[in-house]
């Protein structure tokens, strides 16, 4: 930016354009990951969650805000991880949800329900249900529990045959 030195509005809207490493579809805004932009005396606060704690992301997350963030004039930039709250899939946006649908990725349904106190351990598999974001079908057999990131699963729909990823609900 150039001219008058840029205001936590610019931060802000800066630090919503920067995309998800793993899915370059969708920003870091819409996925719900960018909690909180302001200020701290001099220096340029950004506070993001990851989607689970140990995300591989989270470091090319932190350089990518803090280079879109330089480069837009911030000088003093600190980025937080922030774990509590847990990140949860009801954070992503509509915006995001439908960007994710347009790359072939299914987006989550609703998140299940939390309880305070520590997680259940859950021994069966966890069957998830998907709607092929191809061809629309409601019906898709879960092929793995792990998809190209630990935060998708890998489906394929029985309607038109093709595989595709689906976001986890957490």
């Amino acid at each position: 930016m150039t001219g008058a030195r840029p205001g936590l509005r610019d931060a802000r809207a800066v630090a919503a354009t920067v995309t998800d490493p793993e899915l370059p579809m969708v920003t870091l805004a819409d996925l719900g990951v960018l909690r909180d932009v302001r200020t701290e005396q001099d220096t340029l606060v950004v506070e993001i969650t990851p989607t689970y704690t140990g995300c591989p992301a989270l470091g090319v997350m932190r350089a990518d805000l803090l280079h879109a963030l330089h480069r837009a004039g911030f000088e003093r930039v600190d980025v937080r991880t922030v774990l509590a709250p847990a990140w949860t899939t009801d954070w992503i946006s509509e915006t995001g949800r439908r960007e994710l649908a347009a790359a072939g990725i299914a987006p989550p349904g609703p998140a299940p329900a939390r309880t305070t106190g520590p997680v259940p351990l859950q021994l069966r598999p966890v069957r998830r249900t998907a709607t092929c974001p191809l061809c629309g079908s409601p019906g898709a057999d879960q092929v793995s529990e792990f998809g190209p990131t630990a935060c998708t699963a890998l489906f394929r729909c029985r309607s038109c045959g093709e595989p595709f990823e689906k976001v986890k609900e957490v």
